[in-house]
């Protein structure tokens, strides 16, 4: 019980729900973006414009000079900069992740550690911290060091009730938390979270993806009773058996009372390589803002196929196409490199 004798209430929101706005990690000349950043800097400004449209905007940066001159005409009064130290510019994953105690923001830092020590994460691992320490969230935001678990936020999807939908494949790597098994983790993350369950996927991935397949890449709420996902209905791609068993482990699924998930398919990004590495492309890698969906394109016509998939599962919301062709350069999309703020966050 709280001081107040109120119930204590713990809650992980959907992201959906109402948001005080959006960080960006931008990139910079010391970033493995270097070769790259004539292409991925308007692939960033573009998404600055559509957030700030709509809600603040929070970006950590190197320079705020060469941001703003980069954003051009966008209403900075809704932007909050800070200046810190950053090895890549995947918010989702090294940003803060945002829950509500007895209705109250706050802010859980965990480790970020490369996806599993494949990447150097150092200064990344400070940003969330950093920000907290500079005042840029709203003065009643608390916090906590949750720094003795690697979690990052593209790994877990939540239906703002509840339950929590994530992949085995990437929580229980050995590199990020190797000393807990399915069932103590599901533990923990029920205590911290405030979950009543989580719904496991064992199957599902994306060639060229770093991250031990991430939720984000594949599979996504939309609603408390639906899901996105991604469909291969190509039995010659590579993906076609471990999706096809995906797609069977999501029917299977029930919500909390009892039903089937409504499941919208989206389709299989066209392939693309670099320097013949496949990239993982992926509609299912879309960002919900207030009264929009951003939604990653690829210069493809399943660009519109998936727009009006998404178009089903959000009918009050303007779907919103960004080229995310120079993201996936870096093996990432366009939810990855954001990280939503609940409510009263900023």
């Amino acid at each position: 019980m709280t001081k107040n004798n109120d119930p204590f209430t713990l809650r992980l929101p959907a992201e959906w729900e109402t948001q005080s706005g959006v960080m960006l990690t931008w990139p910079h000349r010391d970033t493995d973006w270097k070769p790259y950043l004539n292409e991925v800097i308007p692939c960033f400004t573009a998404i600055a414009h559509a957030i700030v449209r709509r809600e603040k905007l929070l970006i950590v940066c190197a320079s705020t000079g060469e941001v703003k001159a980069a954003l051009g005409n966008i209403d900075q009064s809704r932007i909050i900069f800070r200046e810190i130290p950053s090895n890549d510019t995947w918010a989702r994953d090294h940003g803060p992740i945002g829950v509500h105690l007895n209705g109250n923001p706050y802010i859980y830092n965990f480790t970020f550690n490369g996806w599993g020590l494949k990447f150097p994460a150092n200064q990344d691992n400070q940003i969330t911290e950093k920000l907290f320490e500079s005042g840029a969230f709203s003065p009643r935001t608390g916090y906590q060091d949750m720094l003795h678990v690697v979690l990052e936020g593209g790994s877990i999807e939540s239906d703002g009730e509840g339950t929590l939908l994530a992949t085995a494949r990437s929580l229980l790597s050995k590199k990020r938390n190797s000393y807990r098994n399915k069932t103590e983790i599901a533990d923990y993350f029920k205590v911290i979270f405030g979950l009543k369950r989580i719904l496991w996927l064992d199957s599902g991935y994306l060639a060229g993806d770093d991250t031990d397949s991430h939720i984000d890449t594949l599979a996504r709420f939309c609603d408390p009773r639906t899901i996105a996902y991604v469909q291969c209905t190509d039995k010659h791609d590579e993906h076609f058996k471990e999706l096809s068993r995906m797609e069977l482990e999501l029917q299977k699924f029930k919500t909390p009372a009892g039903k089937p998930y409504r499941l919208i398919p989206l389709p299989m990004a066209e392939t693309v390589y670099d320097n013949g590495e496949r990239l993982p492309a992926t509609y299912a890698n879309f960002l919900i803002i207030n009264g929009a969906v951003l939604t990653p394109c690829y210069n493809s016509p399943l660009d519109e196929v998936a727009c009006l998939q998404l178009q089903l599962a959000f009918p009050d919301r303007e779907i919103i196409g960004v080229d995310c062709r120079p993201l996936i350069r870096q093996h990432g999309s366009l939810h990855c490199v954001t990280m939503q703020l609940p409510e009263g966050f900023l």
